[in-house]
């Protein structure tokens, strides 16, 4: 017998790809609205927001509505060594 949970069946498969789907809108780079859009919690707890374009690679991620600076984010996502 198996833990993990039955997926749901939908009419419309999910897709992370869709048009205009990033928090922000469209790429502050580049403009298109062919993003990537998805939340994650960092290691150290901080929920955030990610976006990549699929234009020109643009990743960003937000926090309370605010930007982290991709230093940020790698200190906040290090797991700390006891």
């Amino acid at each position: 017998m198996s833990n993990v949970p039955a997926q749901r069946a939908t009419a419309h498969p999910a897709s992370l790809t869709q048009a205009g789907t990033s928090p922000s809108g469209n790429c502050p780079d580049c403009g298109s609205d062919r993003m990537t859009a998805l939340a994650m919690t960092l290691t150290d707890g901080t929920p955030v927001q990610f976006a990549s374009c699929h234009e020109c690679e643009h990743r960003q991620w937000t926090h309370e509505g605010s930007a982290l600076e991709f230093r940020d984010v790698i200190a906040r996502a290090t797991k700390l060594k006891i």
